[in-house]
């Protein structure tokens, strides 16, 4: 085998691990999502908030105003949902998806989580920062895109309150039987 052979040979496995890398943080936009919901839960469950302005977030619910979580609306869970889960993210930050904010338990009668609240019962799992709690974002020089995505789950998560976001994620994963997002942007 010349040496020109052998740095092909690496470069194939190089760039094999990428792909496969790549298809393993795509999941859903979130580190660790088992393929399972990226393919087969449906997005059947349609996601509002009276909050933002034609899909704008406004400053109140960002680290430049008062940095309280919106209200967020939801409808369409389908028969079977045992209780609801929130992730808002952001997939393109640098640190690829960061967290701000993590919800579960919500009853399945449930169809809101009321501005600067969370449902009673619901329970806060920790954000990037390592916090359970809304972490309000800061925009600081272009436009972000925030994903409010809302779970109807099969079964109630048993977690408790502040469990780690990958955690929180992976049970809300194996949980998850349809999906709806609503994406938002922010300014600096």
């Amino acid at each position: 085998m010349t040496r020109l052979d052998c740095m092909r040979g690496r470069l194939a496995r190089w760039a094999a691990a990428a792909l496969a890398l790549a298809v393993s943080l795509s999941g859903c936009g979130l580190v660790g999502g088992p393929k399972t919901v990226a393919l087969n839960v449906p997005d059947i469950m349609t996601v509002t908030s009276p909050v933002f302005t034609q899909a704008q977030m406004g400053r109140p619910y960002t680290c430049l105003g008062a940095g309280k979580s919106p209200a967020i609306r939801w409808s369409g869970a389908p028969q079977g949902t045992k209780s609801l889960a929130l992730v808002m993210d952001d997939a393109a930050a640098p640190i690829t998806p960061y967290i701000y904010w993590v919800v579960f338990n919500i009853g399945p009668q449930t169809t809101d989580i009321p501005d600067g609240q969370i449902p009673p019962g619901a329970r806060e799992a920790d954000n990037s920062r390592g916090n359970p709690r809304y972490d309000p974002p800061c925009p600081a020089n272009r436009d972000h895109r925030y994903r409010f995505t809302v779970y109807a789950l099969g079964s109630a998560l048993k977690l408790p309150a502040g469990t780690s976001a990958k955690t929180a994620w992976r049970a809300i994963a194996r949980s998850a039987i349809a999906r709806g997002r609503l994406t938002v942007t922010a300014s600096p």
